[in-house]
């Protein structure tokens, strides 16, 4: 139970869930992934609140949909990529006459922190005829919630948020208020607002047209836009969302024009505002979606011709680009200490049960498939296994369309494919069905790396977590799924058990046909798993680094007293017991500890 207090310091995702919460939200819905997880995390500390992780995107807008249409108000949130998956049932719900309040919270991931790819999801909004707000700190999110709730229930619209990570995990004070509610008619069932089919379909799109015109209208007035003038009249600063902190902290003198609402954009406000000044410049990250809204008004302003049009903007690249552009004196450049630091890439945990599955991968130096979770580190060093990484559940169908063309050109080698549980779920087995489709035998293996949770965005239940957590409410068997579809019978290893485990991924790889094969061990992070560590006896190590090569953490070579060579080391701290590195161990050197 969420216990109130005047004033919290909050991230942008808990501000976004207490907003909602104050604005009488009745349910919330979404997918994992970074960086907007801890929306609905958040929202499941409100007992008025229904929260779920759906089993993807699109099923938790059409979840959302239910809702609104029942008179609802509702909040569907996920990253920038998961808007896609999304799309179908969203591109279409926009023409609908929205009942309760429908925001449609969309991650963005400038810099591309824990993405494949930096699309901009405002021009997808602007795409789908969606209002955009752009919130520039915690007590704005949470404000911006309920503001967006109102406007999507005054025009009937579903309404896109739109956050960026940074903004996402970082905090700020947020005033708390109580919670209201809000009445709204049930179901209406109306065939012209619903049902979108020709000839309702066609008036649609003038409705939506209209619609975006009152939206203009509204956003000369809209409160979260801010206009802070300065005696300078040469210069104005258009900017929106963590931009807007980043160029305050300058405090530069120049006057500003701070947009929450983002498309439809104040056009008549800023046509205005254009006549005072003699040049417009536009501040923004990623895409110049507000720079080129305003040329296709006819209002000058210049932009991306002196900042990044990739990753972050920070204040001193702010500075860069404006000295740049003549509009600041060049003796305010910041001077940067530069401060050494090791690079580190993110690695797999210590005792991480995918570790020895592309331990034993590399050994058959084949190429692999890769998919999105955990696992696509296997592209990075020390493993380097991972030959391709696209988009969720990708990995099959692409293992299929790649052993087609080689049976086409007279190639024998196999294709391997690696796909989480958690992915599996989200939107792997359309793909894995597909594979009854003109099989003809191609040599394809399909490694299902099944731990248990959707253990990257911090350990979210999926459709198979009951199988490992009794309280769980969902309990899939993925090998009787896939065996009622037709598909070959599905190998269950332990994969902790290396040399069986080597052996029938081995004997599937050269198998001529479909082989699937299910690895069983929970993630030893989220399941807190920590068996006896082991240890090296340096007396019967040879230095052989076979331990070294499973690329465990805890393990390293170092100097013993009275050794010339070095030998094997294991940090006990980090060891969590998995055993692998004993059992690739030549000579018994590394053993079992008898405490925790």
């Amino acid at each position: 139970m969420f216990i109130l207090k005047k004033a919290q310091l909050m991230t942008g995702n808990e501000a976004l869930a207490r907003g909602f919460y104050e604005a009488g939200g009745q349910l919330a819905a979404s997918y994992p992934g970074s960086p907007t997880v801890g929306i609905l995390t958040a929202v499941k500390n409100y007992e008025e609140v229904y929260g779920e992780f759906s089993i993807n995107e699109k099923v938790a807008v059409e979840v959302g949909i239910g809702a609104s249409f029942a008179g609802g108000r509702t909040m569907v949130s996920m990253k920038h990529v998961g808007l896609n998956i999304a799309a179908d049932p969203f591109m279409t719900f926009t023409q609908t006459k929205v009942n309760g309040g429908f925001v449609l919270v969309t991650g963005d991931d400038p810099g591309m922190a824990s993405s494949q790819n930096e699309q901009d999801n405002r021009i997808f909004a602007k795409f789908a005829h969606c209002p955009i707000l752009d919130p520039s700190n915690s007590q704005e999110a949470k404000d911006f919630v309920g503001m967006a709730l109102d406007m999507s229930e005054a025009y009937h619209c579903p309404v896109v948020m739109r956050i960026t990570s940074r903004l996402c995990h970082s905090r700020s004070v947020v005033e708390l208020g109580p919670r209201v509610t809000k009445e709204n008619p049930g179901f209406s069932g109306e065939l012209q607002h619903y049902a979108m089919i020709p000839p309702n379909t066609y008036q649609k799109q003038y409705d939506m047209k209209l619609r975006l015109e009152a939206l203009e209208e509204a956003a000369n007035t809209f409160e979260g836009n801010v206009y802070l003038p300065s005696d300078r009249k040469d210069v104005l600063i258009l900017t929106s969302g963590l931009m807007y902190n980043n160029l305050m902290e300058l405090d530069l003198g120049l006057s500003i024009y701070k947009l929450g609402m983002v498309y439809p954009l104040p056009i008549k406000k800023l046509e205005e505002l254009s006549k005072s000044y003699e040049r417009i410049f536009v501040l923004e990250e990623m895409m110049p979606f507000i720079e080129d809204e305003l040329k296709l008004h006819g209002i000058a302003c210049e932009g991306k011709a002196h900042f990044t049009f990739t990753g972050e903007i920070f204040s001193e690249m702010i500075l860069e680009g404006l000295i740049k552009a003549g509009v600041v004196d060049s003796s305010l450049e910041i001077q940067e200490t530069p401060v050494n630091t090791v690079a580190r890439l993110p690695m797999f945990c210590a005792g991480c049960p995918h570790r020895p599955v592309y331990d034993i991968l590399k050994k058959t130096k084949k190429k692999v498939i890769g998919d999105i979770g955990c696992y696509s580190l296997a592209v990075l060093p020390p493993f380097e296994v991972s030959n391709s990484v696209i988009s969720m559940g990708a990995s099959i169908g692409i293992a299929k369309g790649m052993a087609k063309i080689n049976r086409m050109k007279g190639i024998q080698e196999p294709v391997i494919a690696t796909i989480g549980d958690g992915t599996f779920f989200h939107s792997g087995i359309t793909g894995m069905i597909n594979m009854l489709h003109q099989n003809k035998d191609e040599n394809i293996t399909i490694l299902i790396l099944n731990n248990g949770l959707t253990a990257m965005t911090g350990g979210q239940e999926n459709a198979n977590t009951g199988h490992y957590i009794e309280a769980a409410d969902m309990r899939v068997d993925i090998p009787a799924l896939l065996k009622a579809a037709g598909l070959p019978a599905v190998q269950v290893i332990d994969q902790f058990d290396y040399k069986e485990a080597k052996r029938v991924i081995n004997e599937a790889i050269k198998h001529e046909g479909l082989s699937i094969v299910m690895t069983t061990r929970p993630c030893a992070l989220n399941f807190k798993i920590k068996e006896p560590a082991y240890y090296v006896d340096p007396e019967i190590c040879i230095g052989c680094r076979s331990c070294l090569k499973t690329n465990c953490p805890p393990i390293l070579m170092r100097a013993y007293e009275g050794m010339e060579k070095l030998k094997s080391s294991i940090d006990p701290t980090m060891c969590v017991g998995c055993s692998v590195c004993s059992q690739v161990c030549p000579v018994g050197a590394i053993k079992r500890s008898e405490v925790k």
